[in-house]
This record gives structure tokens, C-alpha cells and sequence, in this order.
């Protein structure tokens, strides 16, 4: 598995970002009923005396599987979706984690985990397991959505990954080195960690993930982050490490991004992001002088696109955003990122300098994929 990228803007220092995968990839996501109805799930603690962690454990672990990928030139060699005989002429490309979001056999997972396979075989446990197609996939994002023939299922509840709290109680569930069923416990040690990384499919955007110090190993990409309520609040993507494996240092795709685009993709729709509809340039000591730029940072607009919303707006060639909403923009990248993690449809204020002088600039995000 290769090193696949460096936080932007020197937001994780002293380590490396890795995929999550075991072989070559790995992670998971939410909760919904048959025809997308929200469920929520009581469960009965084993003992009285039971733990936190023994009750989100026994309420989460059946909504999460384990997914293996494989490779085959001639294809189709599971038989039916129960009967996994033929596989072992198979080659095994790899293998992560899923999250069940429907009763009907939906399955969220990373990008990267299905990435190069032609076939799935989902494991609930030794006695379970079905084999499985891709229904869609956004590359971009690093999601993907598998499903699978089969009713009944525990999709796992969902949580509002907005109200996540620095410090909260979390639990990772996947399966780190292909130990399927394995939970780790810690805390949410920082929020709105954003990257972007090359990959064989172009640029993934990594917009306001969840930095966790519970265990997150090769293996665990597409398994769940939930809180102390056993709802899902992220999808298991990336750590930063020296040596491959654990240090302490560990992202999620937030919950309401990752169901979302799962969303879209259930629905058949393709997939659409936040657009703002500029050309940028990274403003630096370097080149500030020469784009007549009063501060040493901030994203140039080099371009408006017309008809964009940023033409709509108001936005110029020459106007330097130096925030969005809150969020300080010190760079094209930055600016890229914060957009990507908005809906489309969202209103967000750009404080620019223009001429010398601050302004704040209200934009209605669109769709890229009206471009």
C-alpha cells in the first residue's frame, strides 16, 4: 500500500496519511429502513453491570461487515449470492469494512476499498455472507455504496455528525488486519481536519473530517465511528502514521457528507457537489506583491466562471478570500475544501479584500454538475 498523500496547509505534522486498507484497502456508515425510513434501534444490555462500550458493541456490531475484494478475468465465479464455491480461483485484491444503511441489503463503504475489484463478498459473520455489486460511486469523495440480496438487515441508527463535540466518547468498529468484529474506543480529538489527495481517479476531497485517537488500523477504511448513543457520526478513512499501522492519529468522513452522497446514490441520481465557480491562486509572501494582494495569504481569484454562482454574487478577478463563514482561507486549497463540504443549495458569507478593503460577499453554493 502506497503512501498516497500530506495534510494540506500543515494540519497533521510528523506523519504520513495512509488509506485504510489491508491487502490494499478498508472502512463504514448510517442507518435506514426499507424505503429509506430512519429506524431507531433499542438494545437490551447483556447484564446489568454492562459497560458503555459492551452496549454500543452489541447495539453497532450487527449493522457493520467485513468486505472482501477480489479480482477475476472471466468474472461471475461466486455462483449465487449465497454460495461462495469458486472462490478460491479468485485472486484476493484486498479487503476493508461496510456499514449497512438499509434493511434491503445497502451497504456504504470508502472508494478506495471497492477500487479495482469485480468481486465483493460481504461477511456478517463465518455463516453469513452474500456477494455483492457496486450500485454507485463518487471517487472524489472517496465513498462508495455496494448492495446486497438480501431483507432484514440492521442498518446502523445515524447521528448528526454537526453537533460532534471535541472530547465525546467514540467507538471505531471494522475490521484492522481482517479481524472482522473488532471495536476500539477513544475520543474525538479534533474536528474540520481537511485534505486532498492524488489518486488513480484524479483529486479526493477530504472536507471536515473527524480526527479520532481511538484505533483506526489497514483494514478498518469503510467501518463506523459512532458515538456513546451507537450512532453513526463517521466513515473510517485515513491515519497519519510513520509506520503503517496505528498512531493514535486517526480520520472519519462526517456522517451527514458521507449519507448524503450515499443518498444520491441509492436515488440513481449522479452525484453533485458544492459549486462556488472561480479559478484560484494561492496567495503567499512570494507572489503577494505582484497580484497587488494587501495580505501575505488567501485564495486569488484568477477566473469567474459566467453564470456561476460566484459570478452571481458579485465575486471579481482580483478579489482575495481570506475567510468563509468562520473558516480563515489562507490558500486556493483551503477555499476548494471548505466548499467541498457544503451541500448545494448552502448560503456562505466570503470575507474578500478588494481595492485595499475588506468585504463580506453572500454566495448561494450551486452544482458542479450543471457546468
Amino acid at each position: 500500500m502506497g503512501i498516497l498523500g500530506v495534510f494540506i496547509g500543515a494540519l497533521i505534522t510528523g506523519g504520513i496519511l495512509f488509506m485504510l486498507t489491508d491487502g490494499f484497502k478498508p472502512m463504514t456508515q448510517t442507518a435506514s429502513g426499507s424505503g429509506n425510513t430512519p429506524v431507531n434501534i433499542t438494545i437490551t444490555p447483556p447484564a446489568e453491570d454492562a459497560t458503555l462500550a459492551e452496549v454500543v458493541a452489541a447495539k453497532t456490531l450487527p449493522s457493520v461487515v467485513n468486505i472482501d475484494v477480489f479480482t477475476s478475468s472471466s468474472g461471475g465465479l461466486f455462483g449465487d449470492s449465497t454460495n461462495t464455491k469458486g472462490s478460491e480461483y479468485l485472486e484476493q485484491y484486498g479487503l476493508g469494512s461496510g456499514v449497512v444503511i438499509s434493511e434491503d441489503g445497502y451497504i456504504l463503504t470508502n472508494y478506495h476499498v471497492v477500487e479495482g475489484g469485480t468481486e465483493y463478498l460481504i461477511r456478517f459473520d463465518q455463516s453469513t455472507q452474500y456477494k455483492a455489486v457496486v450500485v454507485g460511486q463518487d471517487p472524489s469523495s472517496d465513498l462508495a455504496v455496494l448492495k446486497v440480496d438480501a431483507t432484514g438487515l440492521i442498518p446502523i441508527e445515524i447521528g448528526d455528525s454537526s453537533q460532534v463535540k471535541v472530547g465525546e466518547w467514540v467507538m471505531a468498529l471494522g475490521s484492522p488486519f481482517g479481524l472482522e468484529k473488532s471495536v476500539s474506543t477513544g475520543i474525538v480529538s479534533a474536528l474540520f481536519r481537511s485534505t486532498t489527495m492524488e489518486s488513480t481517479t484524479g483529486m479526493n476531497f477530504y472536507a471536515n473530517m473527524i480526527q479520532t485517537d481511538a484505533a483506526i488500523n489497514p483494514g478498518n477504511s469503510g467501518g463506523a465511528l459512532v458515538n456513546s448513543r451507537g450512532e453513526l457520526i463517521g466513515i473510517n478513512t485515513l491515519i497519519s502514521t510513520s509506520s503503517g499501522a496505528s498512531a493514535g492519529v486517526g480520520f472519519a468522513i462526517p456522517s451527514n457528507y458521507a449519507m448524503n452522497v450515499a443518498q444520491q446514490i441509492m436515488d440513481g441520481k449522479e452525484v453533485e457537489h458544492a459549486f462556488l465557480g472561480v479559478q484560484l491562486r494561492s496567495v503567499d509572501a512570494g507572489n503577494a506583491e505582484s497580484l497587488n494582494s494587501p495580505v501575505n495569504s488567501g485564495a486569488y481569484i484568477g477566473v469567474v466562471v459566467q453564470g456561476s454562482p460566484a459570478e452571481t454574487a458579485g465575486l471579481l478577478v482580483g478579489d482575495i478570500v481570506t475567510k468563509l463563514d468562520d473558516i480563515p482561507i489562507s490558500s486556493a486549497a483551503e477555499l476548494v475544501i471548505s466548499v467541498r463540504g457544503h451541500f448545494v443549495g448552502d448560503k456562505v458569507a466570503l470575507e474578500i479584500k478588494r481595492n485595499g478593503k475588506t468585504e463580506i460577499i453572500e454566495v448561494v453554493l450551486g452544482s458542479d454538475k450543471d457546468q
